[in-house]
């Protein structure tokens, strides 16, 4: 999975990671989905320890472009997770309240606190993708909110969140194949929006904002990953075994219990 990571101070460009790439997984899909329901099995014993200590905090970050797949990542990598240890928070229009605010208010709140894993479906980074893209601000305004981010980012690290940031690459082919697939899908037409047609067109713009947020703001406490999304299977593969194996990293253990167990009988 290491190949996935944005290493810190080492610059990427997108047109040199290929979507379609499968890794050193040669199994497959049949194989893939085998290894994902038992790492998804880990991941539920993983997040069940995680929520009985209640000691550490977990941050996931899902960025993608549109039908890249974060919705579906959520349904497959944390099907049957205790939903009392696991929240989502998806980031839309700001309201006024939080125009009113700075930029990160909004997100601060919805944070993980002890024994909890948060998934941001969208996240903070909107403010230097979309507002950048489409010009909300000025350039001296979203050219701050790396750095900016960067401390965000910092402060939860030092105060006990584990932070892990994927995004979801797809190509702009498989883009259009999944938006055709919405449109001749009846079930599926909620899903589709006339704007997503307008966005397309800026594809190049946001692979530029997308390549500038990876390269300034992936860091040892808080990574990148570059997720392959072409393939469903190896996406929702890469993101489970670097949740399971960055909880497995934390030497979680079970606390014990507060009165003596040793002689109790149950009649």
């Amino acid at each position: 999975m290491k190949k996935h990571l944005v290493e810190p101070g080492k610059k990427i460009k997108l047109s040199e990671r290929d979507p379609q790439d499968i890794g050193d997984f040669k199994g497959g899909k049949e194989e893939g989905l085998k290894a994902i329901s038992k790492l998804n099995e880990k991941l539920q014993e993983l997040q069940e320890l995680l929520y009985a200590e209640g000691r550490h905090k977990v941050l996931v970050v899902l960025q993608a472009m549109d039908t890249g797949g974060k919705d579906g990542a959520i349904r497959r990598v944390f099907d049957g997770v205790n939903p009392q240890g696991v929240k989502v928070a998806s980031f839309k229009v700001p309201t006024g309240e939080e125009l009113a605010h700075d930029f990160l208010w909004r997100i601060h709140k919805q944070t993980p606190a002890s024994g909890e894993i948060v998934i941001f479906n969208r996240s903070h980074y909107e403010d230097v993708l979309v507002v950048r893209v489409h010009g909300y601000v000025d350039k001296n305004v979203w050219s701050k909110r790396y750095e900016q981010i960067n401390a965000f980012e910092r402060i939860l690290a030092e105060n006990g969140t584990t932070i892990l940031k994927f995004f979801l690459h797809i190509s702009k082919d498989e883009q259009k194949e999944r938006l055709q697939a919405r449109l001749d899908d009846p079930t599926k037409h909620w899903k589709f929006s006339l704007g997503d047609l307008d966005e397309r067109k800026l594809w190049g713009d946001y692979q530029a904002a997308y390549e500038d947020v990876l390269n300034k703001t992936s860091s040892t406490h808080a990574p990148w990953y570059i997720v392959p999304a072409n393939r469903k299977w190896y996406r929702d593969l890469v993101i489970s075994k670097i949740l399971v194996e960055t909880l497995e990293n934390l030497n979680m253990k079970y606390p014990e219990p507060k009165d003596d167990l040793s002689g109790i009988v149950i009649e």
